[in-house]
């Protein structure tokens, strides 16, 4: 299997850790970080990055210069990067297939759900030969990420309508029998204990509360300038790597089926301030260490711009 379950595997993959974030709480992998500053800041300066640049960039993290390296031909060797050379200097970008992937966590990073909920379930129910786990944990991972809930052993519920992405990177070689149903339950009250046993809602709460503990009082400085250069950089990537974990989580289910004490929706809210908040000091130094000037904004042929 490829496509979905990658991305998410790009920020869990093993090998080339560190940990930058100063007031605790995240390790970060070098390899994620390298995509965080395609996704927030190289995709609107052209979409590539010179070797040295790279490394500047990701010294601001305390990555040294030989892990850098080490990473880049990592990736370029698994078919993230593509590379060129011009005279002595190395060049990167993002490959086809690493450019997709981005686009499709930061969908689920910076988009929420809109409209009303037309009360219809969705239903998986999969058959996977006990000798291939491997391909079963990935079809898990992938249900996950696309808003599924477990409701019993191989059978997961969505109040979204995602089954065709979920058959998206199964191919005729998938030893993967699917069997997909559209369904309604009894009636609102059904709908939400429904929910409540096929997500833990409760603990995804607290969550979300533990973060809006955190960040939220944080807004008064993002507005007014506490942070600059190094240090907003710093906070911003922080932010997402805090932030992102949640979309593997989250269903993003309609309101009719959360708890009415949902913080969800007021995390989202906040991580966005937060987001455009940070944007401009960390640009600046972004900007200040790649030599570059701002203009019009510069995305790769057919990725799209939005999500800045």
């Amino acid at each position: 299997m490829s496509g979905i379950g990658r991305y998410r595997d790009q920020y869990h993959s093993q090998g080339c850790e560190l940990g930058f974030c100063r007031g605790g709480g995240c390790v970060v992998k070098a390899r994620s970080l390298v995509f965080d500053l395609f996704g927030d800041y190289l995709r609107y300066r052209g979409g590539e990055v010179r070797l040295r640049d790279l490394i500047a960039l990701m010294g601001c993290f305390g990555v040294p210069e030989t892990t850098v390296r080490v990473v880049a031909t990592r990736l370029r060797g698994e078919g993230w990067l593509e590379s060129r050379r011009d005279g002595r200097a190395t060049t990167y970008r993002l490959s086809e297939d690493a450019w997709r992937l981005l686009n499709v966590g930061r969908e689920r990073i910076f988009d929420r759900a809109v409209g009303p909920w037309d009360g219809q379930w969705h239903m998986v129910i999969y058959s996977v030969p006990e000798a291939d786990r491997a391909l079963r944990d990935q079809l898990r991972k992938k249900l996950s990420w696309l808003g599924f809930g477990q409701l019993a052993p191989s059978v997961w519920v969505s109040p979204h309508d995602r089954l065709a992405q979920v058959q998206d990177d199964l191919t005729e070689r998938d030893p993967v029998r699917l069997d997909v149903f559209h369904s309604r339950s009894r009636g609102p009250e059904a709908d939400r204990e429904l929910a409540a046993r096929a997500w833990d809602l409760e603990a995804l709460n607290r969550g979300y509360l533990e973060w809006l503990e955190r960040y939220q009082p944080r807004l008064d400085g993002y507005r007014n300038g506490a942070l600059a250069g190094r240090d907003a950089l710093e906070e911003r990537m922080r932010l997402v790597y805090d932030y992102r974990l949640f979309p593997f989580r989250d269903p993003d289910l309609p309101p009719e089926l959360l708890p009415s004490d949902w913080l969800g929706r007021a995390a989202h809210e906040v991580f966005l301030r937060a987001h455009d908040l940070l944007r401009a000091p960390a640009e600046v130094h972004v900007d200040e260490l790649l030599g570059f000037t701002p203009g019009p904004v510069v995305a790769p042929a057919g990725e799209n711009v939005s999500g800045k």
